[in-house]
């Protein structure tokens, strides 16, 4: 299984379960994605949503910050990455 970086957490809101993610690759929805923390904490999820401004988005690109609900908590600068399979 390969694994290509594609951002890191910048905030997340324990609330609503959402992360705010600074994208250094692209991404879509229904792709895997597997989240790496610092303390050793990591997990996969497929992306299931993502908006930009609050608003719902299929795909982002590098450059963009988007808001990804996630299945866990996860603290910023944790690391984002594509799973290729």
């Amino acid at each position: 299984m390969e694994k290509k970086t594609v951002g890191k957490i910048t905030r997340y809101f324990e609330k609503i379960g959402v992360a705010v993610l600074e994208l250094s690759g692209t991404l879509k929805t229904g792709e895997k994605i597997a989240i790496e923390g610092y303390a050793g904490e990591s997990f996969e999820q497929t992306v299931g949503s993502m908006q930009i401004d609050k608003k719902p988005v299929l795909s982002a690109k590098k450059g963009q910050a988007i808001g990804l609900k996630l299945s866990q908590p996860v603290k910023p600068i944790a690391q984002v990455f594509k799973v290729m399979e």
